[in-house]
Order: structure tokens, then C-alpha cells, then sequence
């Protein structure tokens, strides 16, 4: 019997937007449809996630529960709870994997721990057998006598309002995303970082709620041209799930702490929410996500360093934020990507610092990303886009900048190595 629990826990949680919500929703329904070309349906209940699962149990005069295992702590206390209620009520509990492409606990050092480095991960990861892709099933049985239920409607979740332009839910625009971004994969190194092109695959979000499985991708994409550097992605993925499932805390916690005090200011924050501190590329990143629930990797990466070296905020308020906003917002990539760009995560660097100006100049160099969702900027020259001069600043309404992006660094040197040259302390990325 195919079910899925809309668990209480979570909708009651203010950094799942509706972005996430309307994507699952949607996924929901795709799988509903899919489930009753192959007279089944799929069973669809809210509440304390382990009491409905149980009372479903019950229902159906089930046996055993199979479960997609999943890292975050919520999903191992849930799993743990069921399995306390299997041995009372004389059910059992399977967990299997699915959600990466190689298990989290298949790969361990010669000393039996965590890759806390990438590339020997990598290196592993990429010797490691991989699970043989299973068929799709040509009819599976429901019992006839339990309730389905239904996917409920949007407003029942929460009373928040979709980015106009989020992209929709499930697994069949999932495989046509996939098919539309394919024929590009050749050209998918040389690519990637151009934030103008928008060529990313874009099926985050598809991954994570398993519209698509990060296992069949691979295996479909590993060896066609230009695929080994898509599957570094991928593996990626895998690694930070991995990091996760050792620690869940690791969410929220410093995987290494820095051992110092974030700033806390409101004002530039909300400025560097909405995408206004008088940094192009920053503000084209973070009005993307506004209208889009989704942000291309670079300017991700952009657009942290900027909230947490430039402005010197808490790397765990910038990943609430995009939390909130991201259809693909997973805890595991979500949570330790922002930790490797703040330095406090694992392959740290704490002097790993983006400038925004020349990673603007450098990914984005005609201004194509930029024009596009900093429309004020539509009309400046491309010698100007990355850095406006006051007169243009001026006469297109766009702001200063809210930080001085070099005493900027300044400070942050002082703060992290006591004061020496610049050149000395920060691996400036550019």
C-alpha cells in the first residue's frame, strides 16, 4: 500500500515555505496518477507522522513497513519510534536506501570513519558498486478497503503565497527537464559556473523529493560525454549526506567551529534578502531566489561568502532563509554547503572569500544574469553592470553599496589572523 505522511511536525516548521510545499503537493498528485495507470492509488494522511503510519498498519492488517531511509534527525527519530512500535505491535520495519547514490554508511576510511575530506570520498565513491536499477512495477495491489485520502490543497498547509515562477512538481516534469537539459551534458564543465547561460540541469529540487532517483541519473549520464563532471555533482550530493548521517546535529552545528561571535544586524540582512546591497551579482542571486525558489550554484556560493565574510552574519540565518525559498532545499546540501563557504563545515577554509565584483566580471562577463533579474540594470553598459558608478547608480535608482567590500576584508582579516596583510591571510576567490 503506497503512502506518504504529511507529518504535522514539519508543516508546523517556519523555514518550510511554500515553495517546498506546493512542489510536494504537486509531486504527490504525479505519483497518485502514475500509481493508478497501475490500479493502485496512492494512501495520503496528516498528522504525528509514527501514529498515522501505525494506525495505517492497523488498517491494512500490514506486517511490515518499508521505509526510503533518510538522514536528517527528525527522519531518525521517526524511524526509530516506528521501530519501537513494530516490536510492540508485532510489525516490522525496513529501510532502504534510495535517496543517494551510494548509502551514506557503504564508504569508511581504512580506519572505519567518515570521509571528512572530498576527494578521497570521491575517489572512493567512484570505485564503489552501485545498486542495479530495479524495474517499474506493472501493477501493484491496494488493498481495496483503506481509505485514500487526498492530496490536499495548498492553503491547507500554510498561508504563505509560491514565488511567481517556482518550477512545478513532479516526476513527469521531472524526466522532461531531465531530457530538455541532457543534450547540453557535453558541453557541461566549460558551462556550469556561466551564471548568464542557465545552463545547470535544474533538477535539484526532482532529486530530493524523489521525482527522480540520484541513482538512475547517474547511471544513465556517468558514461556519456561530459558526464563524469555532472556526476562530481552528484557525488557531491552523496557526501554531504553522508557527513549528515553521522551527526544529524550537523545541520545546525559547526561541523569545525570557528570559536567566535557572528554579527547581528537586521538591516543588512534584510538588505541582503531582498536583494539590495548595491552588489549586482549578490542582488541578481538573491532576487532570483525570490522569484524563482532556486538559485544557480555559483551565485550561491557568491551570495554566502557575501552574508558571512563581507557581512559577517551567521551562516545558519542565510541557510533559514534560503530554507524558506528553495523548492530543492535539502538539509543535507542545503546546511553543509553553507558550512564549507563559512568555513565551519568539512573541507574548510576559512579564508575562502568570493569577491563579488570579479566573480560577477568572471562568470557573468556580458551582464546576462545580472539584466535579468536586476532589471534596473538592464540598460548599463557591460562595463559598468559589475560595479556602477554613482552617476548610473544615481539615474537608475540602484543603491550604494552597503559595505565597503575591501575594508570589508580588512576587518574580517582582523578578526580571523589577528591583523596580518591581506595578501598573506585570504585566499581571495575570484
Amino acid at each position: 500500500m503506497p503512502a506518504f505522511v504529511l507529518d504535522d511536525a514539519i508543516v508546523a516548521r517556519p523555514d518550510v515555505g511554500p515553495n517546498r510545499w506546493q512542489f510536494l503537493l504537486e509531486s504527490l498528485a504525479s505519483l497518485d496518477g502514475s500509481l493508478r495507470e497501475r490500479n493502485s492509488r496512492l494512501v495520503v494522511r496528516r498528522g504525528r507522522w509514527i501514529d498515522e503510519v501505525v494506525r495505517l498498519v492497523g488498517d491494512a492488517g500490514a506486517d511490515a513497513v518499508f521505509v526510503s531511509d533518510d538522514f536528517s534527525a527528525l527522519a531518525k527519530r521517526r524511524v526509530t519510534a516506528l521501530r519501537q512500535a513494530g516490536i510492540e505491535q508485532r510489525f516490522a520495519v525496513h529501510t532502504y536506501p534510495g535517496n543517494t547514490v551510494v548509502p551514506p554508511k557503504q564508504l569508511r576510511t581504512q580506519s572505519g570513519g567518515e570521509y571528512k575530506v572530498f576527494t578521497p570520498y570521491y575517489r572512493a565513491w567512484l570505485a564503489a558498486p552501485w545498486r542495479a536499477r530495479c524495474a517499474v512495477p506493472e501493477h501493484v495491489a491496494t488493498p481495496s478497503a483503506v481509505d485514500a485520502g487526498a492530496v490536499p490543497q495548498l492553503s491547507e498547509l500554510t498561508d504563505g503565497q509560491c514565488s511567481p515562477r517556482v518550477v512545478r512538481g513532479g516526476e513527469d516534469a521531472a524526466l522532461a527537464a531531465l531530457r530538455d537539459w541532457s543534450p547540453g551534458l557535453s558541453h557541461y564543465d566549460d558551462v556550469h559556473n556561466d551564471l548568464g547561460a542557465g545552463a545547470t540541469s535544474r533538477i535539484a529540487a526532482y532529486l530530493h523529493f524523489g521525482c527522480l532517483s540520484a541513482l538512475e541519473v547517474a547511471t544513465l549520464l556517468r558514461d556519456r560525454e561530459g558526464g563524469g563532471p555532472f556526476i562530481r555533482q552528484l557525488c557531491w550530493r552523496d557526501f554531504f549526506h553522508q557527513v549528515l548521517a553521522v551527526d544529524p546535529r550537523r545541520a545546525w552545528r559547526d561541523v569545525r567551529p570557528r570559536g567566535d561571535e557572528w554579527e547581528v544586524n537586521d538591516e543588512m540582512f534584510v538588505a541582503w534578502a531582498e536583494g539590495r546591497t548595491g552588489f549586482p551579482v549578490v542582488d541578481a542571486g538573491m532576487r532570483q531566489l525570490s522569484t524563482e525558489g532556486f538559485m544557480h550554484n555559483r551565485a550561491r556560493m557568491i551570495v554566502a561568502s557575501f552574508l558571512t565574510k563581507d557581512l559577517y552574519q551567521d551562516w545558519r540565518r542565510g541557510a533559514a532563509h534560503f530554507a524558506t525559498l528553495l523548492a530543492d532545499a535539502d538539509v543535507a546540501c542545503n546546511q553543509l554547503n553553507w558550512q564549507w563557504v563559512a568555513g565551519t563545515g568539512n573541507d574548510p577554509n576559512a579564508f575562502r572569500v568570493f569577491n563579488p565584483t570579479l566573480q560577477g566580471q568572471r562568470f557573468d562577463p556580458a551582464g546576462d544574469y545580472v539584466r535579468r533579474y536586476v532589471p534596473e540594470l538592464a540598460d548599463v553598459t557591460t562595463g559598468d553592470i559589475h560595479d556602477p558608478p554613482p552617476p548610473v547608480r544615481s539615474a537608475t535608482g540602484y543603491p550604494a553599496p552597503i559595505v565597503d567590500h575591501r575594508e570589508a576584508l580588512a576587518l574580517y582579516r582582523a578578526r580571523r589572523r589577528g591583523g596580518r596583510p591581506l595578501d598573506e591571510t585570504l585566499d581571495i576567490s575570484d
